[in-house]
């Protein structure tokens, strides 16, 4: 598997990723984190010209989406619980898979990893499938953060790097 930066031809294909997602959270319990929306065409166009998206392809063709940023996360500031510690973080938001290809989760984490020692990534209640991978992928449960919405999201973070260690932005 290959990840990259896309740019703005690759919006179709990332916004039937997402379609397929919310179908999928739906099937498995969870109707309600993306609802019928969510994440907004806005939003992962902002997420595009800001670099802060990526999409990871297999044999060439698109199968999954993430956004990795850096800086304070405005939802992760206030947390019912504590989080690991409070050094510079990257943040995961809006992992999806068009289900194509096992392991879009593991891929995103371990690129994620590489560019930053301390991540943060949260999902709703009803996701058990992300909770169950990120707590065996060793990310520690935190507490409650509310998105932007003010609903609830379970708040997980995993912290590899050294003090020494920096976070690379890039």
């Amino acid at each position: 598997m290959n990840i990259r930066k896309p740019d703005m031809s690759d919006l179709d294909s990332i916004l039937h990723i997402y379609a397929y997602a919310r179908q999928q959270m739906k099937k498995n319990g969870n109707p309600t984190q993306w609802g019928n929306d969510k994440p907004d065409p806005e939003t992962i166009i902002q997420d595009i010209k800001g670099e802060n998206n990526y999409i990871i392809e297999d044999a060439g063709r698109i199968c999954g989406v993430f956004a990795l940023l850096f800086g304070e996360d405005p939802t992760y500031q206030i947390i019912e619980g504590k989080w690991l510690n409070d050094k510079p973080y990257g943040a995961v938001h809006r992992v999806a898979s068009d289900g194509s290809v096992k392991g879009i989760l593991k891929e995103c984490l371990d690129f994620c990893e590489k560019r930053a020692g301390n991540i943060r990534i949260d999902t709703h209640a009803d996701n058990t499938i992300m909770q169950h991978l990120l707590e065996k992928y060793g990310y520690t449960e935190c507490g409650i953060i509310y998105a932007e919405d003010n609903t609830p999201r379970i708040a997980y973070q995993k912290y590899t790097a050294t003090d020494e260690e920096q976070i690379n932005v890039h």
